[in-house]
């Protein structure tokens, strides 16, 4: 009995001596994170996350193989105290959802009949598709039997739709998609997507320098679906009350119908459900991902800078706008008339974007109030500058330093700005574009008695929006044409008395493709003027350099812009970002929103330590070529809607708003004449 006892001893003690020399020898190290991950996953083995199991899943996140949330039955809560373990923010992770991006579906021209294996996989394998449409959707499931939540179904038109409510995000139909028409994405993933060349893009949309997605919004509209269309274009556009009453659409120059017909009043739909929101007494809720903690300085409350402080806030991060003027909206507030763009309605806007969570800083300028090393200081990552063109240009002609001159910019700040003006009875408004317009048209509703506006070339040269040209003509601005100023005429008490001017005759095509002026010799004019505005152009005002700060490191273009990478908004200084027209010089409203939100995509990268790189094949003012047609079949022409407006003898008294929004049945009916294009397709049946 003790020898076997002994025996078994001895026997338990050699196997335990191997053991532990083969677990030295043959030792695997498990990462301890791996089971914390796992306990925190919902243990269902689900295979929702694509993985082989919760293990499988747990050691995927702790190897950076998939996303903290990953899971896709755990609360957010889980999904924070993982990211934790994971050395990541917490609260940072977001929800994924499914997105169709092409409504094309049967209407897609097919290239050849195909009678094989009924996937789209299947006819995928075979030149790409059976569709002319290089990107489109091919309309046999595969998504729809990838789905194990039910969240997919084919719609009535032969393209995936997706329920959101059910969708959880797992990524198994984006992999079933020989297309790639599915993607599954974040909120914030989808807010920064720049418009790219693979992407299911109508013409107007990829015309649209803030890159809204108009054929959707108009859809929406279309179908009485009125806070969809706002929450579309809020996706790449916060200011649509601004925009839907300044833009001057490029896009309509590439709606399809207009080959045929007239464009789609494209930005009279934009304004009609802004408005509404507006006049419904209430504000929809707008979406913020979770709190990062990384905090930027805007320079600069213009339409730029409130567009990517807009954009900053919606994917996490915490903007804090600083501005010189006694309140936000730059240009939008200072330099358009209030007939435009009434004030209350631009408050309203910007209230709005305040309301995310955002600082807003006003009467406080860089140089002066406060210095950019007390931002680095404040503890702020990135800097975003968007200080706008308020630097007037001269003429450089003797006089234009007499009492009566002022630059058009300057004038227009001092109205929007309410500040005493000595105005007189007959003006000369100098230049040909949009702020020389809106300057003869303010002095009109100041009571002046004659204003003309003198130009170098002629009214098809002028760079003004045609809209603006016509309601000046109705509202009585005289037009002085091929007039270039030579001199300032005044009197003994230095104040103006005349204009001379030369006249001109066009000679050949400049840089610009304008036919350039010539002066006709011994053809000086002289008008009879007391006032003289001039209004040639701007630049933006970097006087906040040479203060021995990083500032100084900026390169700085010969327009005295920032020097950046257009792609990317990024300058030299890794950290200091710009857009609006402190990157451009003065342009379009609806051009700095969307440098705004491109500048805001760089900088989510910067603060993610991630590479500050373009987006692959994004489109960047470009078309894709097989996109833009020369005729489009099947077009029945029907009247563009009429925008409804203040008759001339009201509105040349007032600063009433001059331009008025259509009715609902007018929307209605607009919405019905866009074609809802995509990238080759278009509802023929609706034409």
């Amino acid at each position: 009995m003790i020898e076997s006892i002994l025996f078994t001893f001895g026997l338990g003690s050699v196997c335990g001596l191997i053991l532990s020399f083969a677990s030295k020898i043959f030792y695997v190290y498990e990462d301890p994170r791996i089971a914390k991950v796992e306990n925190l996953l919902a243990g269902a083995n689900c295979g929702g996350c694509g993985f082989a199991g919760c293990s499988a899943a747990a050691e995927a996140i702790v190897n950076e193989e998939a996303p903290v949330n990953a899971c896709i039955l755990v609360a957010t809560e889980n999904i924070s105290e993982i990211a934790v373990i994971m050395g990541a923010e917490a609260g940072t992770a977001e929800p994924l959802k499914s997105y169709n991006n092409c409504d094309g579906g049967n209407r897609a021209t097919d290239r050849f009949i195909y009678n094989g294996l009924n996937t789209c996989s299947g006819v995928a394998s075979f030149y790409g598709g059976k569709r002319d449409c290089t990107v489109g959707c091919l309309g046999l499931g595969d998504c729809v039997r990838a789905c194990g939540f039910d969240a997919i179904h084919l719609g009535p038109n032969g393209y995936p739709v997706v329920d959101r409510e059910k969708c959880v995000g797992c990524g198994a139909c984006e992999a079933a998609c020989p297309k790639s028409i599915l993607e599954v994405r974040t909120m914030s993933q989808r807010l920064l997507h720049l418009n790219a060349s693979y992407d299911a893009l109508a013409p107007c949309a990829q015309t649209c320098p803030a890159e809204i997605d108009i054929p959707r919004y108009i859809a929406h509209i279309k179908n009485g679906e009125y806070e969809e269309a706002v929450y579309t274009i809020k996706e790449r556009n916060p200011l649509l009350l601004a925009c839907g009453r300044v833009c001057p659409h490029p896009c309509e120059s590439y709606c399809r119908r207009g080959i045929e017909d007239e464009p789609v009043s494209i930005n009279q739909l934009k304004r009609f459900v802004a408005d509404m929101e507006m006049n419904s007494g209430k504000r929809l809720p707008i979406e913020c991902a979770p709190d990062t903690g990384k905090r930027v300085a805007v320079i600069g409350g213009g339409p730029a800078g409130l567009s990517c402080a807009y954009f900053l806030r919606r994917v996490g991060h915490r903007p804090a706008i600083f501005e010189a003027m006694p309140k936000l909206g730059g240009m939008l507030r200072y330099g358009i008339p209030e007939y435009r763009l009434p004030k209350k309605v631009l408050d309203w806007e910007i209230q709005g974007i305040l309301n995310l969570g955002i600082e807003g800083h006003t009467n406080v300028r860089l140089g002066v109030d406060f210095d950019f090393g007390s931002l680095i200081a404040a503890g702020f990552d990135a800097v975003f500058f968007s200080v706008g063109a308020w630097n007037d240009y001269n003429l450089g002609i003797p006089g234009e330093d007499m009492d009566g001159c002022f630059t058009g910019i300057d004038f227009l700040a001092k109205i929007g700005n309410q500040e005493e003006v000595e105005i007189g009875r007959r003006v000369a408004v100098i230049g040909g574009g949009n702020t020389a317009i809106d300057c003869c048209r303010t002095l009109l509703r100041k009571g002046v008695d004659k204003v003309l506006l003198v130009y170098r070339r002629t009214r098809k040269e002028m760079p003004a929006n045609e809209v603006e040209i016509v309601a000046s003509e109705e509202e009585g601005i005289e037009f002085v044409f091929l007039a270039a100023p030579n001199k300032v005429i005044g009197n003994e008490e230095n104040q103006v008395t005349g204009l001379e001017y030369l006249k001109m005759e066009l000679g050949e095509p400049d840089a610009s493709g304008r036919r350039r002026p010539v002066p006709v010799a011994g053809s000086e004019t002289v008008l009879d003027v007391d006032m003289i505005i001039t209004a040639i152009g701007q630049s933006p005002e970097l006087g906040f350099r040479g203060k021995g700060d990083r500032l100084d490191d900026l390169d700085i273009t010969r327009w005295n812009t920032f020097e950046i990478d257009p792609a990317t908004g990024q300058t030299n200084v890794p950290y200091i970002f710009a857009a609006g027209d402190a990157a451009t010089g003065a342009s379009l409203v609806v051009t700095a929103i969307g440098g705004g939100r491109r500048a805001a995509r760089s900088i989510d990268l910067f603060l993610n330590g991630k590479p500050v790189v373009p987006q692959p094949k994004a489109l960047l003012n470009t078309h894709i070529p097989e996109s833009i047609f020369e005729s489009v079949d099947g077009v029945k022409k029907r009247q563009r809607t009429k925008m409804p407006e203040l008759p001339v003898s009201e509105r040349i008294h007032t600063f009433e708003e001059t331009d008025l929004v259509i009715s609902e049945a007018d929307a209605l009916y607009e919405s019905s004449r866009c074609l809802g294009c995509c990238r080759l397709c278009y509802n023929k049946e609706l034409t």
